[in-house]
């Protein structure tokens, strides 16, 4: 993928979108694959993992990606931001269901899987931990352990709270195939169904012809224990793959 420099993005026309290049990052893969089913065209802008993207920084106020920027709108930094801007510009198509209820479920399982504290939040806890145990660790570690409030009792908390996000969505599943729906909420395709699709890899990610990654975030992405494994229940996993199937293009290109 062809990326922009920030210093170019700030000043280009049409919908911009900051992605950390090379890598694929789960909250970035998930905005592509739902620009992606909104057929909305984006230009990618360049973010380097853990780096200090200082230029992102003046131009955004944060340094993480992913970002959205449409025309002269202010940029969306904020998952859920990102999200009901790419909502505004493609309403045909809506992933956040108009339905007040439903609305407050697939928002609310977003936020479990994507969110503060949620799924994805742990599982970097987690993956941080080891460089953390250095006597000192790499400045890019320390930044990113900065931003996910990285301690050593926050990462002995982070499997247990794996382990209760996961069951309620295995439990949402169970109850929606029992109903005939292959979703997490309602009939149709919403965010948290692309959300749990990209983050799943977290625990475990698609084969290499799949999603040819580099090798030590591969490493990193399959260091967890038996318990971070067992996340991935047999019913979780196979609704990310029906998800790879029916809504989102492979191989993932990044």
């Amino acid at each position: 993928m062809k990326y922009l420099p920030i210093e170019e993005a700030v000043s280009a026309p049409g919908l911009r979108l900051v992605l950390t290049a090379g890598v694929p990052g789960p909250w970035g893969e998930s905005a592509k694959a739902m620009l992606a089913y909104k057929n909305l065209p984006y230009t990618a802008v360049f973010q380097e993992a853990g780096g200090e993207n200082i230029a992102l920084r003046d131009w955004t106020g944060q340094t993480s990606a992913p970002v959205a920027a449409y025309e002269d709108l202010p940029p969306a930094c904020h998952w859920l931001d990102l999200l009901m801007l790419i909502e505004r510009l493609a309403p045909q198509k809506p992933l956040v269901p108009i339905d007040p209820a439903d609305r407050i479920r697939v928002l609310g399982v977003s936020a479990l899987i994507a969110g503060a504290d949620g799924f994805a939040w742990n599982r970097r806890l987690q993956m941080l931990a080891p460089m953390m145990a250095l006597d000192e660790p790499p400045d890019m570690v320390c930044r990113m352990a900065h931003k996910f409030g990285w301690s050593k009792q926050a990462h002995a908390d982070a499997t247990l709270r794996l382990q209760a996000i996961s069951a309620e969505l295995d439990s949402m599943i169970a109850l929606q195939e029992a109903v005939g729906n292959d979703y997490l909420v309602g009939s149709t395709v919403t965010a948290a169904d692309f959300y749990w699709a990209n983050f799943a890899g977290m625990v475990k990610p698609l084969v290499h012809k799949d999603n040819p990654m580099p090798n030590y975030m591969r490493t990193t992405y399959e260091s967890g224990d038996e318990d971070t494994l067992a996340c991935l229940t047999p019913r979780l996993e196979a609704h990310r793959d029906r998800m790879y199937e029916h809504h989102i293009k492979l191989p993932l290109n990044f």
